[in-house]
Parts: C-alpha cells; sequence; structure tokens
C-alpha cells in the first residue's frame, strides 16, 4: 500500500483545481485491492445567507430553522471530487458512478454552525460486473459528530474475483403517487459550482446525447431534494436518509413521486416520464423519542 494522503483546505477546495486531475492517466488498485489511504478535511465553514438562497432555492427544498439532511452532503461533495479525482485514487473519475448514499443527521445543525469536513477512503467490493467504492464522510460541530455520511461509486469492469455477488438491492415501494411536477431545467450551473461536480452530462444535452443519453441531467442530490420537499421531510433531525440512484432523471422531465409509509421507516421512489422502473428509490427514518438509533 501507498503513503498515506492527507489533504488539508481552509475553504472549499477549488473545482477548477481537481478538475485539472480529471484526465489523469489511473494507477490501478494496489496487489492487496484496498483502496488507497486518502484522507481531506476542510475545517471552519459558515453557510452563507446567499448560499442557503441558493441551496434551498435549487435543491426544491424550504427553508428551515435548521440546515436540512442534504446540506453537509451537497457542500462536503466537492472534498469527495478532490479525493475521488487525486492522482492516488485507483480510477480516473470518469468511470465512475454514484449509486447509492446513506445519510446521517445526529442532531439539529443550526444554519450559522461552524462545520468541519472529513472524506476518507473506505471498503472495496468487487461485483460480478464492477467494482464497488465506499467514501465516509463526516461533519462536526463544536468538537461533536453531527451528521456523517456513506457515499458508494461504481465503476464497471473486471477487477478479480466477485466478493459480493450483487449490489445492495434497493426496496420495492408499491406506495401510491403522491406528486407529479417537471425537472426543473434552470440553475444546472449554480448547482454545479455548490455541489463541486461540473460533470458535463450535467450540464450539456448535447454532451449527453454522445454518451447515449436522451439529453443532461440533474445532479442525484437535487433530485432527491425535490422528493424531500415534496414529502415534507426536508428537516427532521436525528434522521437518517438511505438513497439509490438507480437512472437519470432528465432537466424538463415530468416525474411522478410515489410514496409508502411503513411502521418505522417512509420508502420513495422517483419516476421518469411514466418509467416503470425508478430512476430513484430513498428511505429515511426518523427515530422516536430522544435514540439516536438507525437501522
Amino acid at each position: 500500500m501507498g503513503m498515506p494522503v492527507r489533504l488539508e483546505y481552509r475553504a472549499k477546495p477549488s473545482v477548477f483545481g481537481f478538475m485539472a486531475n480529471v484526465w489523469r492517466p489511473s494507477p490501478g488498485f494496489a496487489g492487496d485491492g484496498r483502496l488507497p489511504d486518502i484522507e481531506a478535511r476542510w475545517s471552519g465553514h459558515r453557510s452563507s445567507p446567499r448560499e442557503l438562497e441558493d441551496f434551498f432555492k435549487l435543491s426544491g427544498m424550504p427553508p428551515g430553522e435548521g440546515l436540512s439532511i442534504l446540506y453537509p452532503h451537497t457542500v462536503s461533495f466537492p472534498m469527495l471530487m478532490a479525493v475521488l479525482s487525486h492522482p492516488a485514487f485507483p480510477l480516473p473519475i470518469w468511470k465512475l458512478l454514484q449509486v447509492r448514499n446513506r445519510l446521517v443527521q445526529h442532531q439539529p445543525i443550526a444554519p450559522d454552525a461552524v462545520l468541519d469536513f472529513t472524506v476518507r477512503t473506505g471498503e472495496r467490493r468487487v461485483l460480478e460486473k464492477g467494482v464497488e467504492m465506499d467514501l465516509l464522510v463526516a461533519a462536526q460541530s463544536g468538537g461533536r459528530t453531527v451528521w456523517e455520511a456513506v457515499d458508494t461509486f461504481y465503476a464497471r469492469g473486471r477487477y478479480g474475483a466477485a466478493t459480493q455477488g450483487e449490489a445492495a438491492a434497493s426496496p420495492a415501494v408499491a406506495g401510491r403517487a403522491v406528486a407529479e411536477w417537471r425537472m426543473p431545467q434552470h440553475g444546472r450551473w449554480r448547482y454545479g459550482l455548490l455541489s463541486g461536480d461540473l460533470n458535463p452530462l450535467h450540464m450539456s444535452s448535447l454532451y449527453a446525447r454522445r454518451f447515449g443519453y436522451a439529453g443532461a441531467f440533474a445532479h442525484p442530490q437535487r433530485a432527491i431534494g425535490q422528493c424531500l420537499g415534496h414529502l415534507g421531510a426536508a428537516h427532521h433531525a436525528p434522521m437518517q436518509l438511505d438513497t439509490w440512484i438507480k437512472g437519470p432523471v432528465f432537466y424538463g422531465a415530468r416525474v411522478a413521486l410515489r410514496s409508502e409509509p411503513r411502521p418505522a421507516e417512509q420508502l420513495f421512489a422517483l419516476h421518469v416520464d411514466g418509467d416503470a422502473r425508478p430512476a430513484i428509490v430513498g428511505r429515511f427514518v426518523i427515530p422516536h423519542g430522544n435514540k439516536d438509533t438507525f437501522a
């Protein structure tokens, strides 16, 4: 295994800084198959009124007394991009797809809270047709961990003997449609700068069509925010949110949100242009009482 990589930031990582590494040569996986030890830290982030206004307006969630569970996920995403594009990371970032997220908010976070973020590499799982890689994210405020995430990325290909037969399956959502709307077409560049993800697939339909897509499509976090906004679930804390990203949500597409409340959780699925297969599946859990316990 190579030397550990430590990245320190006092401000949001520059989008244009890590974009310079996008087309770098790939070093490949080490002999032991593990991900390299890469850790990024960003200390002292405090949201500005303009940033919060952009976040809520673009994500489709109403402002609240505290920060939404998706806010740390969105503003820390440039750090994930910095790790994934680092020359020590074994695969080029353009081969990676974000496929699954688990977000846990342990307590309410004030809008003016000072947050210290950490992102580090986690586990690698070889599947029959590709490989999954986890990035582990945490946000601290006042020395306490207030929010955590596991963000899972996938690359298609052959990477040795499979250690796991299939990717973690998403739950089937049997509920009824509770909302329909068109995915907004505006704000794609503003959201890209906010999240640090300027992938041309989110920006240009001409570019996206070259790769077989019907057009440009929204950042997954933005589409998930639209779902939480329609479900009235934008500001619960504590809360756990699991999401499976299964397909693109095209700008301007007609989308339908299905919801299935259960005794200990609520499931939802977002369908695009009448497709029976969901583009996004989610599940959130809001623990009862004061005990912060999640499945």
